[in-house]
């Protein structure tokens, strides 16, 4: 298993030239795209008016016209934080509660164990 390190993550950009980036890394496309893109939270800080570049996008798509709504930045750098990483002080852990808690067998569940705890609880005798 990999783990990005702290104030980490992994990048999924495959490509060393942006202008060879492909259409979908620049648009909201979590289908298309082969991970998590924390530049979807941004717009492109290269964009002068990137509310207006949006909205004509979009008004171009009411119009019955194709375009893409590329307005999101390929730049990594953007992003500070993590997605996904184990946390390191154990009161920052997810939580499971349970009204029958005999069902769970001690004080921490592996997380792959967490389905069969709500099975018991569905279908519980």
């Amino acid at each position: 298993m990999l783990v990005a390190g702290k104030g980490s993550w992994f990048s999924y950009y495959f490509w060393m030239d942006d202008g060879k980036a492909p259409d979908y890394a620049r648009t909201v496309n979590i289908h298309a795209k082969p991970g998590y893109d924390p530049c979807e939270l941004f717009f492109d800080p290269k964009l002068k008016f990137p509310a207006l570049t949006a909205g004509l996008s979009l008004l171009k798509q009411r119009m019955g016209l194709r375009t893409l709504l590329d307005v999101i930045p390929i730049d990594a750098g953007l992003a500070k934080g993590s997605h996904g990483r184990i946390p390191e002080d154990s009161g920052e852990l997810p939580l499971l509660l349970s009204s029958d808690p005999h069902l769970l067998n001690s004080d921490s569940v592996a997380a792959q164990d967490v389905f069969h705890v709500i099975l018991d609880h569905v279908f519980r005798e």
